[in-house]
């Protein structure tokens, strides 16, 4: 593909109303010429978040599609899996913060899996509840097939549990309280999901849970509709399931089961069954006998809360429970008894989590810091003035990675510095998730932000641990910051 000049990069910009003639003028008139290389153009856009790294690559790649889906206009890659990928998008009319799920463009010709795509996004327009992922709009651009959907603040529930084990008591029945809520709303639908496990639930920064992809949903019996041809569609281990079970493919039961082994897994940090992409080990009907009691795996729990979800992991699917209402049922008296946990008791269990870090040798280690910045000249120049303070500096360019780091024992890092300049509402966001959390309210922050970032700064929630510095600045008041933070967290 031929390399684009500066003046094409410029226009192709406008021509695909990623930016207005107005803002290029200012970029113009700051660059000083016409005349200046091509990156040298897309770094003073980038700086000036009129476009995103990701926007300026393919931009200057000579791509003229892929920039927008229905209203929404794409702002960078967020994920990627063997058969669609995420991007992180901004609605254009309401400004709110989308992830928009592109099919790739090599399944575009196989009706099949296009059909496949666009069905989830049909059946995430039916169902409409706090646990489950909104879906906005579903369509085809350019010949890609896409969803909109709501954009969740977090990780999955198996990076989250990879991290950081099963949850607390109080976390974990709160957790699971949802995640059946959730299900018992989709099968009052008349939807089954036909695919549960750890990678379709997300988890925001606040703790809620969320259920994703339905593409392997189905229509039950019952509120007025027919059994859905297409549902008869399954996974693997939904299959071997109901092969063990003797029962049909839109058993409401299988999708009991499977919620079962997500509580499982929440509760205890380990898998019910071993995790495979062996098909014919996941095909074998044996494995779901051979589960291991939670009570012996999470001794700890409460014994009336392993029975339950032993209940729901019977292989006979008329001993286990019906329904998701009966889960609910028996689940309720459970929250009443251990669900509330008191502050003093969280924060017990975070110094008792503080104390078994591992301490340095007093003098043999550096303080660190972990640096969130887009840039690579901002990143360069930060690390190089830390570094002559005495500082390790870690640098990531992604905001959540960072968060999901401090999440583990010990912590990566003694700050968190994050920039808004290019990643914006997302590093507020990062920035005003550590208060709430037991785990992470411990962790200073600063967050900078540029002088176009004014209202941005004001969402961000400061305390005596989380500042906002405003640019320009002092690289002394930096860090001197930096180190009354450190100094203030202990």
């Amino acid at each position: 593909m031929p390399t684009l000049s500066t003046e094409d990069a410029a226009a192709a910009a406008i021509d695909l109303d990623l930016v207005e003639s107005a803002e290029l003028a200012s970029v113009w008139r700051e660059l000083g010429s016409h005349d200046v290389p091509l990156d040298q153009l897309g770094a003073a856009m980038v700086r000036r978040e009129l476009l995103t790294g990701y926007q300026w690559d393919r931009l200057k790649g000579g791509y003229r599609q892929g920039f927008f889906f229905g209203r929404a206009k794409i702002l960078y890659q967020a994920g990627a899996g063997s058969f669609a990928r995420v991007y992180r998008a901004i609605h254009l009319d309401s400004g709110d913060i989308l992830a928009v799920k592109v099919l790739r463009k090599r399944f575009a010709s196989e009706a099949d899996k296009c059909e496949l795509f666009l069905r989830e996004g049909r059946m995430g327009l039916m169902l409409r509840h706090p646990g489950i992922v909104r879906i906005d709009d579903v369509g085809k651009e350019n010949n890609s097939s896409y969803i909109t959907m709501e954009f969740v603040e977090g990780q999955t529930l198996r990076e989250l549990v990879k991290i950081r084990g099963g949850l607390d008591l109080a976390r974990g029945i709160d957790m699971t309280i949802q995640l059946v809520e959730a299900i018992q709303y989709a099968h009052a639908e008349g939807v089954t999901h036909r695919d549960l496990k750890a990678s379709n639930v997300l988890v925001s920064a606040t703790g809620k849970a969320k259920l994703v992809d339905f593409g392997l949903a189905s229509f039950v019996e019952g509120k007025g509709k027919k059994p859905d041809e297409v549902g008869k569609l399954r996974t693997v281990d939904y299959a071997a399931l109901e092969t063990a079970g003797g029962v049909r493919g839109d058993d409401v039961r299988s999708d009991i089961f499977f919620l079962g082994t997500l509580i499982y897994l929440l509760l205890s940090g380990k898998a019910a069954m071993p995790d495979t992409r062996d098909r014919s080990a996941r095909a074998d009907p044996r494995r779901f006998g051979q589960i291991d009691p939670l009570g012996k795996v999470a001794p700890h729990l409460p014994r009336d809360l392993a029975d339950v979800v032993g209940k729901m992991l019977t292989v006979k699917p008329k001993d286990r429970y019906q329904t998701a209402m009966e889960v609910r049922q028996a689940l309720e008296p459970i929250r009443v008894r251990y669900g509330a946990a008191d502050e003093a008791g969280q924060q017990r269990r975070v110094a008792q989590a503080m104390a078994a870090q591992p301490k340095a040798a007093a003098g043999t280690d550096k303080p660190k810091i972990m640096l969130v910045e887009v840039s690579g000249k901002s990143q360069d120049s930060l690390r190089q003035f830390f570094t002559e303070k005495g500082f390790r500096v870690l640098v990531t360019e992604n905001p959540r990675r960072a968060l999901t780091r401090f999440e583990t024992v010990p912590r990566p890092a003694s700050l968190l510095l994050l920039s808004s300049q290019v990643l914006g509402r997302e590093a507020v966001e990062v920035f005003n998730a550590l208060a709430p959390d037991p785990y992470l309210k411990k962790i200073p922050a600063v967050l900078i932000a540029s002088e176009r970032q004014l209202e941005l700064a004001e969402d961000a929630a400061e305390d005596n641990l989380r500042r906002v510095l405003m640019m320009p600045f002092k690289a002394s008041g930096l860090l001197q910051l930096v180190q009354e933070l450190i100094a203030a967290a202990g």
